[in-house]
């Protein structure tokens, strides 16, 4: 069973805000959403032929649920070359899927308030389901263009060597 430390000193909960994204070894550029990471398990239920009165429960299959990225469009690629990996217009027969790459693990980075790295998830497997290259265009609108992924994946879990860092004390 994994052992996670105690910091006395912390009463706060992290905040939502300080996040990063990694794959390939490199911090993805802009990343200001990031959706949550949900596992849902099905419940098989049955009965025992002498008792009917009650069901009984057990565990059955796990899924995991897409995880969507949004940021704003700029011309960092990244978001686009790897939706092309999946599917893209005009790639002969064949052609159309890059089997060899079009999958990443990606890690997830939570920061504290001083900017430590607090928690880490890994996600394994993923590929894009889904990909928006702009959001909609508005003349009356003061907002920033947001592209998206949809990010299908195969589990997972918390990284449990990113220990809970020690809290800065301001002089």
């Amino acid at each position: 069973m994994a052992q996670f430390s105690v910091n006395a000193q912390r009463f706060d909960p992290y905040k939502n805000f300080k996040f990063r994204v990694k794959w390939d070894g490199r911090y993805v550029a802009g990343v200001s959403k990031c959706g949550a990471l949900k596992r849902t398990t099905e419940v098989v239920k049955h009965r025992e032929g002498g008792d009917p009165s009650s069901t009984r429960k057990s565990p059955g299959r796990t899924e995991f649920e897409a995880v969507s990225l949004e940021r704003g469009v700029t011309h960092d690629p990244e978001f686009e070359k790897w939706a092309n990996k999946v599917w893209r217009i005009q790639a002969g027969l064949g052609a159309e899927v890059s089997l060899k790459d079009f999958r990443k693990d990606i890690i997830i980075e939570v920061y504290n308030e001083a900017g430590q790295k607090a928690i880490a998830y890994k996600l394994y497997r993923c590929w894009v389901s889904e990909f928006q290259a702009q959001g909609d265009l508005d003349a009356n609108a003061n907002a920033v263009l947001i592209q998206s992924i949809k990010l299908e994946n195969e589990g997972w879990e918390r990284d449990t060597e990113v220990a809970e860092p020690a809290e800065p004390i301001l002089t």
